[in-house]
C-alpha cells in the first residue's frame, strides 16, 4: 500500500504564494496519474489538478493560471505551486491518485489564505 505525506501548507496572505509536497512510498507512483484535492469546512473534497505519468496536467477551472501541478518520479513526489491565492483557496490539501480506486488518503496540509 503507498503512503502519502502532503506537506507545504500554511497561513498566507491574498495573492501570496505557497509550493505543496507530497511524498509517495514504494514504486507505484511513476506509474499513476495522479492529483491534487482539497476540503474546505463544510464541503466535499474536489478535484483540483490532476497529472499523468508522462506529466501531461489538467487543472480545474477555478486555479487555472494561478496553479500548477508538477511531479518528480525520481523522487516520488508531487508538487503543486499555488500563486496568486485566494481566501476561496482555503482547505485541506490532499493528493492521491487520479484515476482508480484511491490508495489510503495522508492527513493532507491545510493552506490558510487570510489577511
Amino acid at each position: 500500500q503507498v503512503q502519502l505525506v502532503e506537506s507545504g501548507g500554511g497561513l498566507v496572505q491574498p495573492g501570496g504564494s505557497l509550493r505543496l509536497s507530497c511524498a509517495a512510498s514504494g514504486s507505484l507512483f511513476r506509474f499513476n496519474s495522479m492529483g491534487w484535492f482539497r476540503q474546505a469546512p463544510g464541503k466535499e473534497r474536489e478535484l483540483v489538478a490532476t497529472i499523468t505519468s508522462s506529466s501531461s496536467t489538467y487543472h480545474t477551472n477555478s486555479v487555472k493560471g494561478r496553479f500548477t501541478i508538477s511531479r518528480d518520479n525520481a523522487k516520488n513526489t508531487l508538487y503543486l505551486q499555488m500563486n496568486s491565492l485566494k481566501p476561496e483557496d482555503t482547505a485541506v490539501y490532499y493528493c492521491n491518485r487520479a484515476i482508480g480506486s484511491p490508495w489510503s488518503w495522508g492527513k493532507g496540509t491545510l493552506v490558510t489564505v487570510s489577511s
